[in-house]
């Protein structure tokens, strides 16, 4: 067996499939866009770009993904989203 052969089996073997979930954002009439924004920044890690387009998306469109991960990562994120008053979900 070569080198080659040798380093492409290992690659195949430490492949672990993972499933990612999803943070979902879904609008509301009672936050407003500067709450959504500053809540994003903190709790996401979103810069204030990607907050203030997150908060957008959500507006016209209804919902808008805001972060993707495993559920154990996003579990306590989405729990503090909640805790802000926004309405979210992991799925």
């Amino acid at each position: 067996m070569s080198t080659k052969e040798k380093i492409k089996k290992e690659v195949e073997f430490s492949v672990e499939e993972v499933h990612l979930n999803e943070i979902v954002l879904f609008n509301d009439e009672v936050n407003t866009f500067d709450h959504v924004i500053e809540t994003l920044v903190d709790v996401c890690k979103h810069t204030y770009e990607q907050a203030e387009q997150c908060s957008l998306l959500v507006h016209y469109k209804g919902k808008c993904t805001v972060k993707t991960g495993v559920y154990e990562e996003l579990e306590p994120q989405c729990s503090q989203l909640l805790k802000a008053g926004l309405s979210a979900e992991i799925v």
